[in-house]
């Protein structure tokens, strides 16, 4: 371990923050994480367990695997019926459920042709193994890592490479987070904002949160001593009546974030409506291959459209997601729904709320 993360998980330090977290908390105050990493974080270092309780924390829809709807996983499933197709896609998707709870695993094992990468490269590389078939990435994720499939699809146009093909169902953070603060059914006193994704978009997507809003929110790092400050800068922010977006991450964040990833992303994507699990449609919160990139788009090489499928019966991923329940308030969770048997994504996922709270056992 490093000097630096030692310092950041430092017992003495933790208990330290604690105790400036409990004398300073004036009543109660709710604060979401809308990253996957962090609801892991917070969870495996077991700084939930030792919050006083007044901190109340929600995880928010910060898992890309979690809010992949399902007309999208149904897409994937309709595309791995297709002979002259391989599916290249990361493994934390293969589970994921879509209707009839089948999944991209129960595909392969009946002769779907699906193959575990591990770069959006990797499938590129395949593709060229491959010349008379059609190699499609299945392109989920936030922004960070649509910069890195954005560059994938420049190269195999630099090469030639015209089997390759990205099904893009990326997701941008700020939009849905607007459609959290305008609910008024949600209350949440401030935000931990995502730290990868604040590598690449920077602090002002985000502004409107303080600016609008007047909700404190804090882009930080992973390790105890970054969450439980950005805790305490929470609570010293409310006591005082600000609202301000600070980058409690400046080690790995720039305010204006990533700028040549944002100039790749934009040459290669643009804005569209999305769909989101358990929150429907959100203007202006997916990417598209721009025209320009046209010819790499799977939607419109393979002519395919997104089926009209019915929601997963019984599961609440969507109201975790929103913060509207926790994990443990759903009747499925442990009891039908288990990492060996999930119903739902949020059970899936290894960054799932869900799993988070099944594994470390709260």
């Amino acid at each position: 371990m490093s000097s630096l993360e030692s310092k950041l998980n430092d017992p003495d330090l933790c208990r330290s923050l604690l105790e400036r977290i409990k004398d300073e908390l004036e009543g109660e105050l709710r604060f979401m994480e809308v990253c996957g990493t962090h609801t892991v974080s917070i969870f495996q270092s077991g700084v939930r367990s030792l919050l006083p309780k007044g901190i109340i924390h929600l995880s928010g829809p910060g898992c890309p695997v979690c809010v992949t709807h399902e007309r999208e996983v149904a897409t994937f499933l309709e595309l791995a019926e297709r002979k002259d197709v391989i599916i290249a896609t990361f493994g934390d998707l293969m589970r994921v459920p879509g209707p009839n709870k089948r999944h991209l695993k129960a595909a392969q094992a009946d002769g779907a042709r699906i193959k575990i990468v591990y770069s959006p490269y990797d499938a590129v590389k395949l593709a060229q193994e491959h010349p008379d078939d059609k190699v499609v990435f299945l392109g989920v994720g936030f922004e960070t890592t649509a910069p890195t499939i954005a560059a994938t699809i420049k190269i195999a146009r630099e090469q030639g490479i015209n089997n390759f093909l990205v099904l893009a169902f990326h997701k941008l953070v700020p939009p849905v987070m607007k459609v959290l603060v305008q609910d008024p059914d949600l209350k949440v006193d401030a935000f931990m904002l995502p730290g990868h994704v604040c590598m690449v978009a920077g602090l002002e997507p985000y502004r409107f949160l303080a600016d609008e809003y007047a909700i404190p929110s804090i882009v930080t790092g992973f390790e105890p001593v970054d969450i439980l400050q950005s805790i305490l800068g929470f609570v010293r922010m409310r006591n005082r009546g600000e609202a301000k977006v600070i980058n409690g991450y400046a080690r790995a964040v720039a305010d204006k974030g990533n700028l040549r990833a944002q100039e790749i992303m934009n040459e290669v994507f643009e804005p569209c409506d999305a769909l989101w699990r358990g929150i429907g449609t959100i203007a202006d919160s997916g990417l598209k291959i721009r025209k320009e990139y046209r010819a790499f788009d799977a939607m419109d090489a393979l002519n395919l459209t997104m089926p009209d499928v019915p929601p997963l019966a019984g599961c609440r991923c969507g109201d975790v997601l929103r913060g509207k329940i926790r994990p443990d308030e759903c009747p499925l969770f442990r009891k039908v729904c288990t990492p060996a048997n999930p119903v739902g994504p949020c059970m899936v996922s290894t960054e799932g709320s869900c799993a988070a709270y099944y594994k470390y056992q709260i």
